[in-house]
């Protein structure tokens, strides 16, 4: 992502001043091509400049950021300008229930794309609850109730939405783990509110302000999956819908970009631009792989590729994963060729966690 051209987005990353001395001498190419300058304006507080060339991210990775906001401004100084305070608190982990995003484990959101039925959730659940305690990961259940977005009127969508939402919440109690799933309207908001911890909002709806504004008054956790559609830097539009309406606990999910007709493709680069925004950021690596409406009457995928993209993404420092299993793909009413297989996922989950842990560990030295 560009930052700059006739214009630039001014970032105001709040942090301390010897913080962002200490990142200019650790950082040999920021320090031959940076400096640190006072504010008359305000004695209190400092700015960094730095040329084009400089990619942005590498002030990001400071401990201690707040907040980040961006404005457009006049290009000026042959760069960009960054404001240093003396403020010392970091943007906080998201609470998942028992979990944190964004904290020192990753979280994996995992479960069939669809309730099939009763018996099938009621089997399916315990399976993979097993499988994620056998590699020691935190783990979100989710299926969806309705499939409200099939490619065709004779494709299975699923239950009611109250139904749904109570079977969910009867698994989540049983297990022991928070649930989530996702809402089309702002009357399913109302109804998921009740009974889910993780409200989740589809791709095709993201930018839905009646929506997001349901979804954020029912003080549940809300996770916005990416539009298809959108820039990475276009969610912070979503984060600022949500916050003017209350909701503090949220996350976004990237699952990949259109690319041409019946493709798309997972950018890596929008895992760090999205935390460049001061988001967690969760990476769907079954929908990245789908192919829209690519079997005429439904959609295609490759299954095969999402463990694949899960482990690049979690490479690129994502916070978690969301990941569709199901025990025979072929047989699933609903995004079967996206899904990985049941059998397959611990071995799948057991690189994630290492990966996760790795990339930290060098972030931190």
């Amino acid at each position: 992502r560009s930052l700059f051209g006739g214009s630039f987005h001014r970032r105001e990353l709040h942090f301390p001043t010897e913080t962002a001395r200490q990142c200019i001498a650790t950082k040999s190419q920021v320090q031959t091509n940076c400096h640190i300058a006072r504010e008359k304006q305000h004695p209190e507080a400092a700015s960094i400049v730095w040329p084009d060339r400089i990619s942005f991210p590498y002030f990001f990775r400071i401990p201690d950021i707040h907040e980040s906001r961006a404005t457009k401004l006049p290009r000026r100084l042959g760069g960009a300008r960054l404001r240093v305070e003396s403020m010392a608190t970091s943007f906080d982990p998201v609470a998942l229930g028992p979990y944190s995003l964004g904290g020192e484990r990753p979280v994996f959101i995992l479960g069939p794309c669809v309730i099939e039925s009763e018996e099938f959730l009621l089997d399916i659940a315990p399976r993979i609850q097993e499988i994620a305690q056998s590699v020691d990961i935190d783990f979100v259940f989710k299926a969806s109730y309705d499939k409200a977005n099939r490619s065709s009127i004779d494709s299975f969508r699923g239950m009611d939405c109250l139904e749904g939402c109570q079977l969910l919440h009867r698994v989540g109690q049983e297990l022991g783990v928070p649930v989530t799933t996702d809402i089309h309207n702002e009357e399913q908001a109302a109804i998921a509110g009740e009974w889910i911890d993780i409200l989740q909002i589809p791709a095709f709806l993201c930018r839905q302000t009646d929506l997001l504004e349901a979804a954020a008054k029912t003080g549940r956790v809300v996770n916005v999956k990416k539009g298809q559609f959108l820039a990475p830097w276009d969610v912070k539009n979503i984060a600022e819908k949500l916050e003017a309406f209350g909701c503090e606990q949220y996350f976004i999910t990237e699952r990949g970009n259109s690319f041409g007709y019946n493709a798309l493709v997972a950018d890596m680069r929008s895992i760090p631009w999205i935390q460049e925004d001061g988001l967690r950021i969760v990476f769907d690596a079954t929908h990245s792989v789908q192919r829209p409406g690519g079997l005429g009457s439904s959609s295609g995928g490759d299954g095969r590729l999402a463990p694949i993209l899960a482990r690049s993404a979690m490479a690129a420092g994502c916070d978690g994963i969301f990941m569709e299993t199901h025990p025979d793909p072929s047989k699933a009413l609903s995004d079967g060729p996206n899904q990985v297989p049941l059998d397959q996922l611990a071995e799948t989950l057991s690189m994630l966690k290492k990966i996760y842990h790795l990339v930290r560990e060098s972030s931190a030295s």
